[in-house]
Order: C-alpha cells, then sequence, then structure tokens
C-alpha cells in the first residue's frame, strides 16, 4: 500500500513540474530580418494600426478638418428694407464729419436713400445698412451710411431711451470722440455714427 501512495505522489510531483516549466521556459528569440540593400526604402513587417473614429464633446470635427460652418437652419425671415423716403431733420449741436468731409452745426434734413453701403459696412443683413443724406438748403452736403434696426429688433438692441415715435435724438458718445444720430420712423431705428471735426 505505501508503494501506491508514494508512486502517486512521484507522478503528481512530475505533472506539477513539468506544467510550471512549461510556464516558464524561455522562448527563442524571432530572428533578425534582413538588412535591405544600400539605397533600397526600409520595410517593417508590423501592420499599421487602422484609423479609429473618435467622436468626442466636439462633435464630428474631432481632428479640426471642418472649415466651414456647418448650416443653421432659418430662425427668423430676413427684415424687409425700406425705400427711399425723408427720415426727418435733425439739429446738430456742433460740427462733425460726415463721409470725410466737415459739416458746420445747424439744421439738416436726413433722407434714407435705395443705396445699400457695401462694401464700406458690414451688418448682419447688406439690405439694413444704406446710405442716408444730409441735406441743407435743397443741396445734399454729404452722405453717410446708416444702420437700420427693424421694429421687430428694437427692445433686443435699446439700451438707452429711444427718441419719440417720428422723432430723433443727437448725442456724443462716452469719450465723446462720435456723435450719434438716432431717428425713430415708423418703428424701426435709424443710427448714424459721426466723428466729431
Amino acid at each position: 500500500m505505501k508503494q501506491f501512495v508514494i508512486a502517486g505522489t512521484f507522478a503528481a510531483g512530475v505533472v506539477l513540474a513539468g506544467a510550471a516549466m512549461a510556464q516558464t521556459a524561455p522562448q527563442t528569440p524571432p530572428a533578425p530580418a534582413p538588412k535591405p540593400a544600400a539605397g533600397a526604402p526600409a520595410q517593417t513587417d508590423k501592420p499599421k494600426p487602422a484609423p479609429t473614429a473618435r467622436r468626442t464633446a466636439q462633435g464630428d470635427n474631432a481632428s479640426g478638418t471642418h472649415t466651414a460652418p456647418k448650416q443653421q437652419p432659418t430662425t427668423a425671415e430676413e427684415p424687409a428694407a425700406p425705400g427711399a423716403m425723408v427720415l426727418g431733420t435733425v439739429r446738430l449741436p456742433k460740427g462733425v464729419k460726415v463721409d470725410g468731409k466737415e459739416i458746420a452745426a445747424g439744421s439738416y434734413q436726413v433722407r434714407l436713400t435705395a443705396d445699400e453701403a457695401k462694401p464700406d459696412a458690414k451688418g448682419s443683413t447688406e439690405k439694413l445698412e444704406r446710405w442716408v443724406e444730409f441735406v441743407k438748403g435743397g443741396s445734399v452736403v454729404g452722405r453717410e451710411v446708416v444702420s437700420i434696426v427693424p421694429a421687430a429688433e428694437t427692445k433686443l438692441v435699446q439700451k438707452d431711451t429711444p427718441p419719440p415715435a417720428g422723432g430723433s435724438k443727437v448725442e456724443t458718445l462716452k469719450g465723446g470722440d462720435y456723435v450719434r444720430v438716432w431717428i425713430n420712423k415708423g418703428g424701426n431705428y435709424y443710427l448714424v455714427h459721426l466723428p466729431n471735426s
């Protein structure tokens, strides 16, 4: 009986030792790759990893290759631009420059033209950047760019008290470099910024 126990113990030890040696047996290193001939491009056996698509919080443009903005849905109709008309009469308390020309203090009729102010002014809508004429004694003494704020948008841009309907307001802006002519006609605001002379 002792012989069977000893033989069984010996056999189990041989099996375990063989398994342990198989796990720790040194592996033979791979054979070195042959050196390329002089002037030949080097080749590697390593396959290049396939590019993976990354999706991040930035969206589809994680690599920064997209150059044009994506088309946005139209959220509001383009405002209609008014036609040529007389906006009213304003009194300038001091001399200013209108289209680079100096004009003296005094009262002037302001007329909106049908001419868009491109390329001189680039507003959010080209149709709403136009030219106005300053008229004195029936003659145009100067033209300047006016920004038209449609009635639907006046509350979005209004910070100061606006002029009354059909009225105007002329004020020197902070810093004293510009005079703002603000006209309220038909619910639209017409803003002209004139440098002091």
